[in-house]
Parts: structure tokens; C-alpha cells; sequence
């Protein structure tokens, strides 16, 4: 079950909200304040993040802010008991997920969470899925197929598609290729490069009508679906 983090700095209200989620089965941490709650949320692990705007320390706008600048993906839904339109316009802005006034009902809250959560979920799904053309290449599955059938490639080979996929349409360069998918300081045979990109090409473009990954001469190569 999803772990989530609550900031609220009114005690009694956190303790209610946190018996009602641990009820529904979620796992609760609590901050009573701006700068323990930023503290506790960028220390990662939570699958969402309630959060208070007033705030003793740090208000929640610009926890919000630090969390979003720092690069904090999760869904945030702001709590407060503010409801000028500013307000909700300033924090969806910031990038909230969502916002609830208070004085609000448990069941309205626990729905929106089921929906950022399912918002969440979903995203993480369509991240872990690359596609181009009928090439598809599922990451947490480890599975490549094409036209519908699957596709055998070595660890070596697996990362190099997923660096094209990551990059379509982009032209690489061997360098780029060697130090992203290598390493950088790889100390080997330079043509490394060349020869993995004609073992990826005998596995995902021969027997297909279309080549999907292509030379650009004296620039590198591509992986596009434009022919």
C-alpha cells in the first residue's frame, strides 16, 4: 500500500486524518511544520504528499516549490483552509496535484487520493513502456517486441535500444553512445559502438519492412519511424 507523507501544523486534525488513512490501509508519517515536513518529503519514499500552505517554518507554497525545483515527481495535494481563487491558482501553478479547502469530509479526501494515486500509477506504466513504430521495449518487464513478436537482446544491447527509444528521433553520436550506454571513460575498441548498432539492427529491423534505426553519415546514428 502507498506510503504517504502528511504536513498539517494542527495536531488534532493530523491525528484524525492519519487514523482514517491507516484505516484504509495506507502507511503515515506526519510533520508538524514547513521545514520538517521538506526535510522528511525530500528524503524520498512516499507515494504522495499531503500538504498544509500555513505552515509554521516554511509555508507549503514554497515547500512545494523547493520539492518541484529539486525535481520531486510525486503527486502533492494541497490542504488548506484558504479558498481564495489565488491561492488554488498559485499552488496548481507551483505544480499541486490537486486542492482541498477546509473544513473538508474524509471520504472527499481519500477519493482524491485514490485518483492521484491512479494518476500516478499510470504515468509510471506509460514511462516504463518505449515505443517507435511497432517496436515497443517494456523496462521493468525486460521485454522487447515488434510487429508483435518478442525480440531477444543481450543486457548490452537492451540498453543501447533503450538509450534510442529515450532519444527518438535525435541524431547520436558514437561518443554520446559510448559514454551514456558504456560509461564514460570506457577503454576499449572504439568500433564498439558500430558493431553493437549492426547486432541491434539484425535483431529489431531485419525481417521487417520498415529499417527503424538509421545512419546519419559522419553524424551518427538515429532510431525514427519516418522511412
Amino acid at each position: 500500500m502507498a506510503k504517504i507523507l502528511l504536513v498539517e501544523d494542527e495536531e488534532k486534525l493530523a491525528r484524525f486524518v492519519e487514523l482514517e488513512l491507516k484505516h484504509e490501509g495506507y502507511e503515515v508519517e506526519k510533520a508538524f511544520d514547513g521545514r520538517t515536513g521538506l526535510e522528511r518529503a525530500e528524503s524520498g519514499g512516499f507515494d504522495l504528499i499531503l500538504l498544509d500552505i500555513m505552515l509554521p517554518g516554511i509555508n507549503g507554497l514554497e515547500v512545494l516549490r523547493r520539492l518541484r525545483r529539486e525535481g520531486h515527481e510525486g503527486p502533492v495535494i494541497m490542504l488548506t483552509a484558504r479558498d481564495a481563487v489565488m491561492d488554488k491558482v498559485t499552488g496548481l501553478d507551483m505544480g499541486a496535484d490537486d486542492y482541498i479547502t477546509k473544513p473538508f469530509s474524509i471520504e472527499e479526501l481519500l477519493a482524491r487520493i485514490r485518483t492521484a494515486l491512479r494518476k500516478q500509477t499510470a504515468q509510471r506504466k506509460t514511462a516504463d513502456l518505449l515505443t517507435c513504430g511497432d517496436l515497443s521495449l517494456d523496462v521493468s518487464r525486460h521485454r522487447v517486441v515488434r510487429a508483435g513478436k518478442e525480440i531477444e537482446l543481450t543486457s548490452r544491447e537492451f540498453s543501447l535500444l533503450q538509450y534510442f527509444l529515450e532519444n527518438k528521433t535525435i541524431v547520436l553520436s558514437r561518443d554520446q553512445l559510448l559514454d551514456q550506454v558504456w560509461g564514460y571513460g570506457y577503454v576499449g575498441e572504439t568500433n564498439v559502438v558500430d558493431v553493437y548498432v549492426r547486432y541491434l539492427r539484425g535483431k529489431i529491423d531485419e525481417g521487417f519492412g520498415q529499417k527503424l534505426l538509421q545512419t546519419v553519415r559522419g553524424v551518427g546514428y538515429v532510431l525514427r519511424d519516418d522511412g
